[in-house]
């Protein structure tokens, strides 16, 4: 059996574009036993797409010595990182103290892979998979979901999320409200979800006047969004995990660069505000679209 640990941090769509090089180790590396160290909840979604068999915290605060040049580490960590075959990590590691220190406890086999995403080199998941060449492993399709999300069967349900991880990348509150007040009346036959963290709490994104889906565990909020019939949203997380249950989705995308950081599935269309500012994506345009993917 060979063992396997992923070290990945990031937030929700940071992790969900890591699955498919995830995936890559686990179908190229027989009997592989595949654990995550990353951020509890998130790293969940590996288990849950069955790309991994366990997951670790990396808030457990021993781990900061790691990123302490010449630091004696806990015995148990040296157990811990020593147990596995191969390590890859996408931890920010500029100065290579990382990588000593876990060489120097008696780490043989650990391939960095870049933390920081550059526009125009590929989309995301492909430069994330990219340093798995290395190891004779090739990126071939970016559009993957994991077939262990259920949802095989949509119900009459749109999932609605206001929120992103940047005010800039977010259309207008008083657009979306008027967008709910008008699916309600000409599609009274459709359910209405709205989709609410700690982030939409704090920033007063709130929708009003239909059902909210809020802090779900992410596990729990995947199998919810796999059996909905349309997702709605903007390039966060959120949508990176609804496109990757399979969802269909119409995503809006300001500031970012969709060919980098939109989700790559097959499911998903995206309306590109002018000159990458949101405010300017008439509200007309997007009802339209949304209008038109709705039987």
């Amino acid at each position: 059996m060979a063992r396997v640990l992923v070290i990945r941090g990031g937030a929700i769509g940071d992790f969900i574009l890591t699955l498919p090089a995830i995936r890559l180790l686990q179908e190229n590396i027989p009997d592989c036993q595949l654990e995550v160290l990353g951020y509890p909840g998130i790293a969940d979604l590996a288990v849950k797409a069955g790309l991994a068999q366990t997951t670790r915290s990396i808030s457990d605060p021993r781990l900061a010595l790691l990123f302490a040049k010449n630091a004696t580490l806990d015995p148990a960590l040296v157990e811990y990182f020593t147990r596995f075959n191969l390590i890859v990590s996408y931890l920010f590691d500029p100065d290579g103290i990382l990588r000593d220190n876990l060489t120097r406890i008696g780490v043989k086999t650990l391939l960095d892979s870049p933390q920081r995403i550059v526009n125009g080199t590929g989309h995301a998941s492909e430069q994330l998979a990219r340093p798995l060449q290395k190891l004779a492993m090739f990126f071939e399709e970016p559009h993957w979901r994991s077939p262990t999300f259920p949802g095989t069967t949509k119900k009459p349900c749109i999932a609605i999320h206001t929120g992103s991880g940047s005010l800039t990348k977010n259309w207008p509150l008083e657009h979306w409200q008027r967008l709910i007040t008008e699916l309600q009346k000409k599609h009274p036959q459709h359910s209405l979800v709205g989709i609410v963290g700690e982030a939409e709490i704090e920033r007063g994104l709130l929708p009003q006047n239909l059902l909210l889906w809020q802090n779900l565990p992410l596990t729990e909020l995947a199998t919810q969004l796999s059996e909905c019939q349309l997702f709605l949203g903007h390039d966060s997380g959120i949508s990176h995990l609804a496109s990757a249950c399979g969802v269909p989705s119409l995503l809006l995308f300001g500031p970012t660069d969709p060919n980098t950081w939109a989700p790559p599935q097959k499911n998903v269309r995206l309306l590109r505000a002018p000159a990458g500012d949101l405010k300017l994506l008439p509200y007309e345009v997007v009802r339209d679209t949304v209008f038109s993917l709705l039987p």
